[in-house]
């Protein structure tokens, strides 16, 4: 089983740990499967899996630390070709740099209150507050992909394996 959201934590604990939890439902979407699978096209657009986890890699990134004014790693792609894949791009590399991107924008939600304010990429002044609950809308709507993608390449549903 996932990890569980405090029924009576603080709102910053209970944001972080409801983000927690739909991040890892994402990683574990992906456990299992295969280079092909990951970059498979699954829609008519041409979403893969793998492309999900590189463009929530980089908008964890880009909420948390940019708008905070906080490091980013030098990307390597334009902001616009954070869903599509190169060739050079592997499974191992993308899931490593969501990691790295997870653990960046962690280290920004454990520093600042939730009532600190950053400037976003268009120029919005947005609180940790309020990027927090994005984060958490944007990442179960990819979650949520990621769970009827899965679902027709081998069969698995839910949250989290079976305990």
């Amino acid at each position: 089983m996932g990890q569980r959201v405090p029924a009576t934590g603080s709102e910053k604990e209970t944001l972080h740990v409801s983000l927690d939890r739909h991040r890892d439902v994402v990683l574990w979407k992906l456990d299992g499967l295969g280079e092909e699978q990951l970059r498979r096209p699954m829609t008519p657009s041409g979403m893969t899996m793998l492309g999900l986890l590189k463009h929530l890699a980089a908008v964890e990134y880009g909420w948390f630390c940019e708008t905070f004014g906080r490091p980013v790693e030098p990307l390597w792609f334009k902001p616009e070709e954070d869903f599509t894949l190169g060739p050079q791009e592997s499974a191992e590399d993308i899931r490593a740099f969501y990691g790295r991107a997870r653990a960046a924008a962690d280290a920004v939600i454990r520093q600042l209150p939730v009532e600190a304010t950053g400037t976003s990429w268009d120029g919005v002044t947005v609180s940790m507050r309020w990027v927090l609950v994005h984060m958490v809308e944007e990442t179960a709507r990819h979650a949520g992909h990621l769970d009827l993608m899965r679902e027709l390449l081998d069969g698995s549903t839910g949250d989290f394996p079976a305990s």
